[in-house]
């Protein structure tokens, strides 16, 4: 790992890693099956807008597209996330290299996202976080470029980023709101006196107008989603484990790189405007959303750079320089290979229950079986008028994979919830883990069975209860304000 690099260039190795990164989640694209956000994508796709209640459209217009191309199979709505991955890979080597990296800092840059479960498993389920961790990179990227090289034109680059970062996840606007406040606070006024930065920030702003507009015409659904998301994610245990969770997600053993390089940041002055706002991001998150430490991963790439260059400056110190890469490198792999299997599809299906792993992973198994429980009730009879279920990811499944003759299938949950009830009945309705919600409306609710999923996998929607429920108090319009939640 030896030489430097002249310029920027990312080398050979770097594209290598990238690659073999592209592949290692292609070849686990096709095992087990959807996860419930792609179905719920899906879906939505079917209902395009400028916004949704949860989200703004750009992901769900990425699923469309895909499942137009390759049809409905996660094989086609992963490649995309894939790609993405594979970009964030190669730009966290560049970014390195704007830091001061050399040759080994760029491809050890790139060995660290590459084995990063957080993006291991990010990139493998198509939804709103493959796209926003890549504008996330990019408009990092490009404003330290500016900055470093002289170069003010990328700040339009990061300004299309983060307009296009907007239009996937609202989070993009914590990320601005610090690398603004970093400039601040380090007195780099030479960058904000300059029309670059406020044109980058017009841009995007016109980019991501669509969806603001149709959040103000909806009451800005948003803010009670945000509310929702934060009374659900400020546990005790979700404060004590939000730390360590973030240094996690970047690798077993990968965290000495990663507070290495928030050290750098803190200590070059040049950059310090980025540790101010990588400090930001995570103190918002583990104060305001302790739960979802994934959301400062989009950070990730530009720390491990930082790191690398430290590292790798460590690496020259030695008395024999070559040794110490394999220290670092050895078991950064073996790490990869201890926690791949929770957050990738590794193990056979039918064995899945004896092993540990994510959620996610869990969660991409049982919906063809879902689907298929709900129709055997459907037609166990007395046929239902409409089926209602409790959360967007049953009520998905059956609009994607369920059967074109079943009843019209409802829920109060998210974008499901603005979509309404349309003109189906309720006089008697299926309640698909929603028989709770329901009890209070109806004159009776009976259970008819309890779907539980394959393979005895344990995961979040397993088991579920189905349920019979007929003598409604009034029509669904009526009852629809007292079914709605955002969560």
């Amino acid at each position: 790992m030896g030489e430097p690099s002249t310029g920027d260039r990312v080398p050979v190795p770097v594209w290598i890693i990238a690659a073999a990164f592209v592949a290692l989640e292609l070849a686990f694209s096709t095992a087990y099956g959807f996860q419930q956000d792609e179905l719920y994508f899906i879906a939505a796709g079917r209902h395009l807008a400028l916004g949704y209640v949860d989200q703004p459209p750009l992901a769900v217009l990425l699923d469309r597209l895909a499942v137009l191309l390759g049809g409905v199979h996660p094989a086609a709505v992963r490649v995309l996330p894939a790609l993405e991955g594979g970009a964030i890979v190669v730009l966290a080597a560049r970014q390195a290299a704007i830091l001061g990296a050399g040759r080994a800092g760029r491809v050890l840059a790139a060995l660290c996202l590459a084995t990063a479960p957080v993006l291991l498993g990010a990139v493998h389920i198509a939804n709103t976080t493959p796209p926003a961790l890549l504008a996330w990179t990019v408009v990092v990227l490009c404003a330290s470029t500016a900055v470093a090289r002289d170069r003010p034109r990328q700040w339009l680059g990061a300004g299309v980023a983060a307009g296009l970062g907007l239009q996937t996840n609202n989070l993009m606007a914590l990320l601005l709101l610090a690398l603004t406040a970093g400039l601040l606070a380090t007195r780099r006024l030479d960058v904000l006196r300059s029309p670059w930065p406020w044109l980058a920030a017009a841009l995007a702003a016109v980019i991501w107008l669509p969806n603001v507009l149709w959040q103000a015409t909806h009451g800005w659904p948003q803010f009670a989603m945000a509310a929702a998301l934060h009374r659900q994610n400020t546990s005790a245990a979700a404060y004590l484990g939000g730390l360590p969770a973030q240094l996690i997600y970047g690798g077993l053993l990968t965290f000495p790189i990663l507070i290495a390089g928030v050290v750098r940041l803190w200590r070059t002055p040049s950059v310090r405007y980025l540790a101010v706002a990588v400090s930001l991001v995570a103190v918002y998150v583990l104060a305001w959303i302790p739960g979802k430490p994934y959301y400062t991963s989009g950070l990730l790439p530009v720390v491990l750079a930082a790191g690398s260059v430290a590292t790798e400056r460590w690496f020259a110190r030695g008395r024999r320089p070559r040794l110490r890469p394999p220290l670092v490198v050895g078991p950064i792999l073996l790490a990869t290979l201890v926690t791949l299997p929770s957050v990738l599809p590794v193990w056979p299906v039918r064995d899945l229950h004896a092993h540990p792993t994510g959620n996610d992973v869990a969660d991409t198994v049982g919906w063809p079986q879902l689907a298929a429980a709900v129709e055997a009730a459907v037609s166990a009879g007395p046929r239902p008028t409409s089926i209602f279920t409790g959360n967007y990811a049953e009520a998905s499944t059956l609009d994607v994979l369920g059967r074109a003759d079943l009843p019209p299938v409802l829920s109060g949950h998210n974008a499901y919830s603005m979509w309404g009830p349309g003109s189906a009945s309720d006089t008697t309705v299926l309640a698909v883990d929603a028989a709770d919600r329901l009890r209070q409306y109806f004159a009776g609710c009976h259970s008819v069975g309890t779907f539980t999923a394959p393979h005895g996998v344990d995961n979040d929607f397993s088991p579920l209860d189905l349920s019979l429920c007929t003598g409604p108090s009034a029509d669904w319009p009526e009852l629809w304000p007292h079914l709605t939640h955002y969560d």
